[in-house]
């Protein structure tokens, strides 16, 4: 049985290299997603790791909690602490660290890397341990800085050269004084790293004095465990928090390999549907090659074989077959790995350096999946054939399926549908995340569902198209004939289309809607034609909104500031507005009482009303930032959203109680609306600040539904590798049909029907089944893109469905792309079959 199974596959070695192609792209994208984020993970931990060389115990504030009136505060790390640290016996040294944001523009007035990854700090005396010069000296005073030397050469900053930056909004121009080297993870990932002398590094990042962490190196013998125990002794409990470096890596690793988790996830997921549309396929295969041997199965199992032996003989094949995609999968996957680190370089996304790492888990992962995979979708095929007794075998080469299996097979699709349907719409009327996990729940079982019950629906969808395919003649008439044949085989080639098509229909539906319900959320809160806030969401000077406010064209300035305080107990952060001008600047609906902040009235939104009891006239007593208590009386109750929520207070109450005064963003009025002069003026107002975004309504909606778009534009990405999968599927069908009715088409040509026709008749047929499959995968998709928005109008007020017409027909257009060019194959084959011949095959 070993020896049959091997000649078997040796003897269809053109058929199954569809099945192979198909298993083989599935394992070569989890190949190469594994090998490409453990690649760039290994080398950002790499690098972090070297970044804990100047350190053996880290010294940091621990938070204290909120208690009574008194607010959550952060202890400061103070010069004495510093000092206290570097004489602990064991103690080498101790080095006061101080980071921050900074905004470093290029040449051209451009923002150098992200906004999370430009960063800045504080070089330590004269010769800092940690950032060993390449050029120039350590910085002095307010007007000197050093920059990386991994910037450096991006930018073609050098010694002596004047940078245009900003650390909290206003414009500082100092000169570069020097370049060091430096291991920093952010800087290896294509950010930058700013040093200044410590008294200016703190007095810009608003820690006067201060450090944010105490670096400790040990003596010579003494181990960082010995160091921490001293470092315990000495320093008070109750403010501050020690770690040792070896705890910090594994934690920034840990962090790391967090960070990469989702990009890895993502891959995967496109990886996996991959390998589950492939399935289909290979399940098809092996359905068709099984039903094609019949009668040789029969003969085996007449001379002795039993039906076990010939189960295991179709699960040799599969794993014959599920080795050669496994490896060969795994090797196209090393070079997909290779390739995307390199497409990311050439895209100026900076890379870590490090070697290529194919670990033991990515080769057993691949060769697990492949073969998996490949026996799981042929045992069906392989038991079926075991079970069809010998002489009926022998007695048909076509063993059909019974009325009985058919109607057991629809009324368990029908079954299993209901209740995926039943699922999803019970769902749709849970809240937000609790209905999350029933979605999906649900929609597992519809797809599930509609697959069994797609021979059904075959019949009268593919009757559909007869009208149209009358138009084509005999051809039409016979390939509308041969779809619906085999049911079983037209499902299963069409279910590789269906669902991708589901997931990107789902998915365009939902980001359509998104971002109608988030424009209709910016225009209807914000009034304001214009929002100045920093570029990775730190915090502004004041300073920013007492110059837009002088800016031509400015009509209304209000800045928004957030600050912890006490009510009843509880933590809340409250907003400080400008409140002769936020009616100006807002647009909410008002619930109750007046829309009016000054004095110590206040509005406060309608969710954080419902909770304390709260409405229009109440009045409760604040514990500021500062400790000082204050009688609040609500004017208002507004209509909270994403983009406003919470309790105003007007800036001119709440200032005087903050430590440190800063904005989370500004809102602008312009006398003559949004325009790009309006734009312009308020940029020279800020010297044409890097750092900061100046963004009106569209430039706000568009920001928030990014996030959204991009996991579009990558299920795209899925809906193309679908599409190959899809397109070996149908060819694959294709190509083993022509073969099966090699006799029946031999007839054909011998009574007068031409090779065009033979060509017309199977592109028809291609072309239905893959409509086919594209009207479900549509349908489906509509049903689940409702279903989630329903699901997310609970907590999103302005929520509308939108469906997207063009983009559905152009996936239906898709659909039938992939039906004609799957077709050009099997239909040249079948076109030039010896007409002789084919009438005296088997």
């Amino acid at each position: 049985m070993f020896r049959t199974a091997l000649r078997n596959v040796l003897a269809h070695k053109a058929r199954l290299l569809m099945t192979v192609l198909a298993v083989m792209l599935g394992v070569a994208f989890v190949s190469g997603t594994l090998v490409f984020t453990n690649t760039i993970s290994g080398a950002l931990q790499n690098s972090s790791a070297k970044g804990f060389d100047h350190v053996d115990v880290a010294v940091t504030p621990e938070f204290q909690e909120a208690e009574g009136d008194k607010v959550g505060e952060q202890p400061e790390l103070t010069q004495a602490l510093v000092e206290d640290s570097a004489s602990v016996p064991g103690a080498a040294s101790a080095i006061g660290v101080v980071s921050g944001f900074t905004a470093v523009a290029d040449k051209d007035g451009d923002l150098i890397g992200d906004g999370w990854s430009t960063k800045g700090g504080n070089y330590w005396g004269e010769k800092d341990p940690r950032y060993p010069l390449t050029d120039g000296r350590a910085p002095r005073g307010e007007g000197e800085i050093l920059i990386d030397s991994k910037t450096a050469g991006r930018t073609g900053y050098g010694v002596g050269d004047t940078v245009r930056m900003s650390v909290d909004g206003p414009v500082i121009t100092p000169k570069v004084v020097g370049v060091f080297t430096t291991d920093d993870g952010s800087v290896a990932a294509g950010g930058s790293l700013t040093l200044f002398d410590t008294a200016t590094a703190q007095k810009l990042f608003g820690k006067a004095g201060t450090y944010d962490e105490i670096d400790v190196k040990a003596k010579d013998g003494v181990t960082q465990a010995a160091l921490k125990a001293e470092l315990d002794k000495a320093l008070p409990k109750d403010l501050v928090e020690t770690t040792t470096a070896e705890k910090l890596a594994d934690d920034q690793a840990e962090a790391i390999a967090s960070s990469m988790s989702g990009m890895k996830q993502g891959l995967l997921v496109f990886a996996g549907i991959a390998l589950f549309v492939g399935t289909f396929i290979i399940a098809n295969t092996f359905t068709m090659l099984v039903a094609q041997r019949t009668k040789e199965l029969a003969l085996m199992r007449a001379v002795g074989a039993s039906r076990r032996q010939v189960t295991r003989s179709v699960l040799i094949e599969a794993f014959v077959v599920g080795v050669v995609a496994a490896v060969t999968g795994l090797l196209a996957g090393i070079g997909i790995g290779a390739g995307m680190r390199a497409l990311m370089s050439s895209m100026g996304e900076v890379v870590p350096d490090g070697p290529l790492v194919v670990s033991a888990g990515t080769v057993v992962a691949a060769l697990a999946v492949g073969v998996l995979v490949t026996m799981l979708a042929a045992w069906l095929p392989g038991r079926r054939a075991a079970k069809i007794p010998p002489v009926a075998a022998m007695s048909s080469v076509h063993a059909q399926a019974t009325t009985k299996s058919l109607v057991l097979r629809n009324t368990l699709g029908a079954l299993v549908s209901a209740a995926g349907i039943a699922v999803v719409l019970a769902a749709t009327t849970m809240g937000g995340s609790d209905g999350q996990a029933p979605m999906g729940l649900g929609a597992v079982l519809l797809i599930i569902g509609v697959f069994i019950l797609t021979p059904l629906l075959s019949r009268p969808l593919i009757a559909a198209a007869a009208p149209v395919l009358r138009l084509f003649g005999v051809s039409g008439k016979l390939a509308r004939q041969n779809s619906v044949r085999n049911p079983r085989r037209t499902a299963a080639t069409a279910s590789a289309l269906m669902i991708g098509l589901t997931l990107i229909t789902g998915m365009t539906v939902m980001a359509g809607s998104l971002q109608k319900s988030i424009d209709k959320m910016a225009s209807a809160a914000i009034e304001a034609d214009y929002v100045v806030s920093m570029a990775n969401g730190n915090w502004l000077s004041p300073d920013v909104s007492e110059k837009l406010a002088g800016a031509d064209g400015v009509t209304a300035v209000s800045p928004l500031r957030n600050s912890p305080a006490r009510i009843g107990g509880d933590t809340e952060y409250l907003t400080g507005v400008n409140g002769s001008t936020i009616g100006e600047l807002t647009d909410l609906k008002v619930e109750q009482g007046a829309f009016e902040v000054g004095g110590t009235e206040v509005v406060v939104d309608g969710d954080t009303a419902k909770e304390n009891g709260w409405k229009a006239g109440s009045a409760f007593t604040v514990a500021y930032e500062d400790g000082e208590k204050q009688r609040l009386t609500v004017a208002g109750v507004y209509e909270g959203n994403d983009m406003l929520r919470g309790i105003m207070v007007d800036n001119s109450v709440l200032t005087p109680h903050l430590t440190d005064p800063v904005d989370m963003q500004v809102m602008v009025k312009m006398s003559d609306g949004a325009s790009s002069a309006a734009k312009d003026s308020l940029q020279q107002a800020l010297d044409t600040n890097p750092a900061i975004k100046i963004q009106d309504k569209k430039d706000i909606s568009n920001e928030i539904a990014k996030m959204f778009t991009l996991m579009l534009n990558m299920l795209y990405g899925l809906l193309a590798m679908a599409v190959i999968v899809a397109v070996l599927g149908v060819i694959n069908t294709l190509a083993m049909s022509v073969f099966e009715r090699s006799q029946e088409i031999g007839m054909l040509r011998a009574i007068g029907l031409d090779r065009k026709g033979i060509k017309r008749m199977v592109r028809l047929e291609s072309l239905v089944i893959s409509l086919f499959g594209g009207v479900l995968g549509i349908g489906l998709g509509v049903f689940f893109g409702w279903a989630a928005g329903e699901l997310m109008g609970s907590t999103i007020a302005t929520y509308e469905l939108v469906l997207p017409w063009g983009r559905m027909g152009v996936f239906l257009l898709l659909a039938a792309v992939v039906g004609v060019l799957a077709a050009l194959w099997p239909a040249r084959r079948a076109a030039r079959l010896n007409m002789l011949q084919a009438i005296k095959a088997e």
